[in-house]
């Protein structure tokens, strides 16, 4: 038996993994269960219990994919919601009915979307109009193209002739004119949001009491989803009006430059702006490849550039300083979410990709202070406290 101070003694109990301690003082006694450390070893080893989530997880996605078309449109309207209850807020706070404030803030919601979905339309609908001008020219182009690809050895039939389907003009004005077409999913896409977007504004209006009874029994958990609509309501509305701003600035180069469709493709810069980390290039590629066809290299050149430093002056050094802490995740983390969640939820996964992955990270990282340190791989500056756990910390 190791030492103990006079008055304790220690049993180990047969068949147990902890000690028991016990104090002998004056007529009393009390008894203490010490935990043993090898008592605390035993278990699953820690290979396994990482393969096991893994799996559940991998599950957990199969899951929501296979319901995709129910769980996007919800959480589209969550964030949504979280984006416009600022403006719902200040109308009560103004004296405005809390019913009337929800309607006006649902009439906001919709005015964007049917805006949004508006100007994507009539932005396809310009370009399947204006391709046809330019098959000439991309026949001329697709020659030169797989000229150069002869002399560098590529000359085996097959290859050709995948790449004359692929790039065929006729080709693309096809998947366009089926992208234009496919109205249903769209309209369903439309009406599911607009009707839990609804709901979620009516159920707002009483989430101040909803959350006071989370506080109460769990702080750290309410800390963090607090943390999450804050920021999440940030990412939207930063990246709404500076993807405005980099669109009108796209729109003024592209116009100096004489490239064709310029509002078109200011449309496609603000759509594809909240697509992180590759929404720049997609929405690069097609201007460039304009300007290529009507008005030739030097002009492509130029809109290369033009774009590129737009994207990094606005994008790259001032909207950062605006979004602030909304989305502090890793570039690494970023790319690969939206990966994930593309595959997860499809076309609307590639928008939702950074809000998706902030709800899993303050669920099972920020709410549970014992998962913090997870923060080190996932969080673009681990050195700093999480919100959560700051605001956790500054409550009493």
């Amino acid at each position: 038996m190791s030492w103990m101070p006079r008055g304790l003694r220690r049993d180990r109990r047969a068949g147990s993994g902890a000690d028991q301690v016990t104090t002998e003082a004056g007529a009393g006694t009390a008894q203490v269960e010490v935990a043993d450390p090898a008592a605390r070893r035993t278990g699953l080893p820690r290979g396994v219990v990482v393969l096991l989530v893994l799996t559940l997880a991998l599950v957990v996605l199969l899951g929501i994919r296979q319901f995709h078309s129910f769980i996007g449109p919800v959480f589209l309207g969550l964030n949504l919601v979280l984006a416009v209850s600022p403006l719902m807020g200040w109308l009560i706070r103004k004296g405005v009915p809390p019913l009337l404030s929800a309607v006006v803030a649902a009439l906001a919601v919709y005015t964007f979307l049917v805006a949004f979905i508006g100007a994507v339309v009539w932005a396809v609908a310009k370009l399947i109009a204006e391709l046809p001008k330019y098959r000439d020219a991309f026949e001329d182009l697709y020659d030169r193209g797989t000229a150069l690809l002869e002399r560098f050895g590529v000359q085996e039939a097959s290859v050709i002739e995948q790449l004359r389907s692929a790039l065929n003009p006729g080709t693309v004005i096809s998947t366009l004119g089926d992208l234009l077409s496919n109205v249903t999913g769209i309209l369903g896409l439309l009406t599911s949001t607009v009707i839990v977007t609804l709901f979620l504004l009516f159920d707002a209006l009483t989430v101040g009491q909803r959350m006071a009874m989370v506080r109460a029994a769990h702080p750290h958990f309410a800390a963090s989803l607090g943390a999450f609509a804050k920021g999440v309501r940030r990412y939207w509305v930063v990246s709404t009006i500076f993807g405005l701003i980099v669109a009108v600035l796209d729109v003024i180069a592209l116009v100096w430059l004489g490239v064709p469709l310029a509002l078109v493709w200011g449309v496609f810069s603000f759509v594809t702006n909240y697509i992180p980390n590759i929404g720049f290039v997609i929405g690069l590629v097609p201007p460039a490849l304009m300007a290529l066809l009507a008005n030739g290299p030097t002009s492509a050149l130029l809109v290369i550039v033009a774009y590129s430093v737009l994207n990094f002056v606005v994008q790259s050094l001032i909207q950062p300083k605006f979004t602030g802490e909304a989305v502090g995740v890793t570039a690494t983390v970023s790319f690969l979410s939206l990966l994930v969640w593309a595959w997860v939820l499809g076309p609307l996964g590639a928008l939702l990709a950074l809000p998706a992955t902030l709800l899993v990270k303050t669920i099972l990282v920020d709410a549970d202070p014992g998962a913090r340190w997870l923060n080190a791989f996932l969080s673009d500056k681990p050195d700093r406290a999480s919100p959560a756990a700051a605001e956790a910390a500054a409550r009493p």
